[in-house]
């Protein structure tokens, strides 16, 4: 899947950046008919509704062209929200002090799922600390990671 999503990336940001606007991550959830497609992009300005529509005509005309989804897929363009996916290195060093939740891959210290805040950022590692204990993950091992939005 990071493959896919990786080379949608490099079809799609140069497109969406000279709208003005960053891709700040690429989702593809495959579910047969019901599969979902989800880029989100930003900007120092916020994102409007506008924004996203302007974007998906944008994407969409890619995606026509180049056709690198062949089955049936439902197109979503929004903001990061305030409970932000992480999908790279730099966005996890940019939140550093940030409380988050991660879902693993494979297991640390016996967990799937972390809460906690992001300490340090190293290359491809990541450390949290979690009720006071740092716990050292790689990036790869992260299924999803999102900023935990206080209020």
């Amino acid at each position: 899947m990071a493959t896919l999503e990786s080379r949608l990336a490099e079809m799609l940001t140069p497109a969406v950046e000279a709208l003005g606007y960053e891709v700040w991550g690429i989702e593809y959830v495959q579910a047969g008919k019901h599969s979902i497609l989800r880029v989100y992009i930003d900007s120092e300005n916020g994102i409007s509704v506008d924004d996203c529509a302007e974007s998906s005509r944008q994407i969409s005309a890619i995606m026509d062209v180049e056709d690198p989804i062949s089955h049936e897929y439902t197109l979503e363009v929004s903001s990061p929200g305030l409970d932000r996916p992480l999908f790279n290195a730099a966005q996890y060093a940019r939140y550093v002090g940030e409380d988050v939740k991660v879902q693993l891959t494979m297991p640390v210290e016996g967990s799937r799922n972390l809460k906690g805040v992001i300490d340090t950022v190293d290359g491809q590692m990541l450390t949290i600390k979690v009720d006071g204990k740092s716990l050292v993950v790689a990036l790869d091992n992260i299924r999803k990671g999102n900023i935990i939005a206080k209020f």
